[in-house]
C-alpha cells in the first residue's frame, strides 16, 4: 500500500510540474501593435504614436472620451509640449531615444477633441513609462 501512495505521489508531482510548463519565449506569439495616427485633413498635419504599449494604454488605462474637456487637454498639452521641445533640443542633456523628435503645436490653433485627448494622453502614457516629470501638476503614480 506504502508503495502504491507513494508511486500516486510521484505521479501527481510530476503531472503537475508539466501542467506548470509554459511556452517557450520563441514560440510564443505577440501580436505587433500598430502604430496611433492622428490626423486632421482641414489642417494638413500628422502626428503618429509607435511607442510600444501606448495603444494598450489608450484602451486600458486612459480615462475615456469626454473626461476632460478639450481646453483642460490644451492647457496641459501646451505646458508639457514645451517642456517635450525644450528636452529634444537639448540632447546632451536629455535621453535621446525617449526625445526624438519636436512637437510642433501651437496652442492658438484648434486642433480638435481628438488630437488632444490623444496628445494629453501620450504624454500622460510617456510619462509614467519613462518615469519623467514634464511639470504642469503631474505627480507619478497619479493620473491627471
Amino acid at each position: 500500500m506504502k508503495i502504491l501512495s507513494l508511486f500516486l505521489l510521484l505521479i501527481c508531482i510530476i503531472f503537475s510540474f508539466e501542467t506548470c510548463s509554459s511556452l517557450p519565449i520563441n514560440k510564443i506569439k505577440l501580436p505587433k501593435e500598430a502604430a496611433v495616427v492622428i490626423a486632421n485633413d482641414s489642417l494638413e498635419y500628422e502626428i503618429i504614436i509607435i511607442d510600444i504599449g501606448f495603444t494598450a494604454y489608450l484602451a486600458s488605462t486612459a480615462k475615456q472620451e469626454g473626461f476632460y474637456t478639450q481646453e483642460y487637454m490644451e492647457n496641459r498639452n501646451s505646458i508639457w509640449v514645451a517642456s517635450w521641445n525644450s528636452r529634444a533640443q537639448s540632447p546632451s542633456m536629455y535621453n535621446t531615444r525617449i526625445y526624438e523628435n519636436i512637437i510642433d503645436y501651437q496652442s492658438q490653433k484648434d486642433y480638435g477633441y481628438e488630437v488632444n485627448y490623444k496628445l494629453f494622453n501620450y504624454f500622460l502614457f510617456a510619462q509614467r513609462k519613462y518615469k519623467i516629470n514634464l511639470g504642469g501638476g503631474f505627480r507619478s503614480g497619479r493620473i491627471n
